[in-house]
């Protein structure tokens, strides 16, 4: 399986054919077109918007974090606290996230994280819940997956890609962080006849750029956790 995370996160596979079946309607995956007569079916999750949106409403308020000021503060927050659906509705546009998130704790009767490390933990740990959801729907849907490989600019987020890795008790690759950029001249470079098919290209990007992994952890919390998860999808309106 694949996460391009960043803003948004798009998780899925890459297929030959497109997959158009009851339980991709039913689950609410897409069909993207891919190169040389692929196809990815994938689905949106929100992504770190989540924190960005957080940042950015600190920042307007005089606290200025970097993003790994946040990821340390995450690291250091209580485990498994409250949990959110980060494909709601309430989050989609631009705002007050912090509140948003601290209303649909209070709306879903749970503790609402009150300091700054305690919102990014809840955004990251419910976004690696997610990422199970995802991964198992897309093994219903096509087949056995082992390994998560996540691109882009939340590839470098560490916190993250380990919690995915726990959540999802699958071994995680993380990198490259300039994907899109790379696809671009990948393809490029096999129109103009510079590298002689695909699966070249990819071993070429293998090789040209350092990638980090994340073996799983223990399961016990984040089993307990995805309990809660799936409840709080039951009564979660989600995109």
């Amino acid at each position: 399986a694949y996460i391009s995370s960043g803003t948004w996160s798009l998780m899925g596979v890459e297929t030959t054919e497109p997959v158009i079946t009851p339980e991709s309607l039913t689950f609410n995956f897409t069909n993207e077109g891919g190169v040389c007569g692929t196809f990815r079916l994938l689905k949106n999750i929100m992504g770190l918007w989540l924190v960005q949106e957080c940042r950015r409403t600190w920042a307007g308020q005089g606290r200025e974090y970097s993003y790994a000021e946040l990821t340390a503060m995450a690291a250091d927050a209580p485990a498994f606290g409250p949990l959110v659906e980060p494909d709601c509705h309430d989050f989609l546009a631009p705002g007050d996230m912090p509140a948003r998130i601290r209303a649909f704790c209070a709306r879903t009767g749970q503790d609402a994280p009150e300091t700054e490390g305690a919102l990014v933990r809840c955004a990251l740990e419910s976004l690696a819940l997610k990422y199970r959801w995802v991964l198992e729907k897309l093994e219903i849907m096509s087949q056995p997956l082992h390994t998560i490989h996540i691109v882009g600019g939340g590839s470098q987020n560490a916190l993250l890609c380990q919690f995915a890795a726990d959540a999802t008790q699958r071994l995680v690759v993380a990198g490259p962080v300039e994907a899109t950029a790379a696809g671009n001249v990948l393809m490029q470079a096999l129109a103009r006849g510079q590298i002689g098919s695909l699966p070249e290209g990819r071993e070429m990007v293998r090789r040209s750029f350092d990638v980090t992994t994340y073996e799983p952890g223990p399961s016990a919390g984040w089993d307990d956790a995805y309990g809660r998860f799936l409840s709080i999808m039951e009564q979660t309106p989600s995109l």
